[in-house]
C-alpha cells in the first residue's frame, strides 16, 4: 500500500517559512495571497499490511511517534491500495 502523509504547523504556531513565502509572493507579482503555511509531504510504502484499517492504524502510530510532532504539527494521510 502506498501512503502519503501531510504534515503542517498547527494554527497559531509560528511558521517562519510560510511568512517568508507570503512576504515574497507580492514581489513576484502575486497579489492577494495570505495565510501561507509551509509543511512537508512524506511518501512511503507499507508491505504486508493485513488490511487498510491495519495500515491506517500503523501509519497513525508512525505519525504520532516520529513523522510529526503532535504538539506543534497537524497531520493527515491518504492510503492507496
Amino acid at each position: 500500500m502506498n501512503v502519503r502523509v501531510y504534515v503542517t504547523p498547527k494554527k497559531g504556531i509560528l511558521d517562519p517559512q510560510g511568512a517568508a513565502v507570503e512576504r515574497s509572493l507580492p514581489n513576484l507579482g502575486f497579489q492577494g495571497v495570505s495565510g501561507v503555511r509551509v509543511g512537508k509531504i512524506i511518501d512511503l510504502s507499507i508491505d504486508g499490511a493485513a488490511s487498510v484499517d491495519a495500515a491506517r492504524e500503523q501509519v497513525d502510530d508512525m505519525c504520532r511517534k516520529l513523522l510529526a510532532n503532535p504538539i506543534i504539527e497537524d497531520y493527515t494521510f491518504e492510503i492507496e491500495e
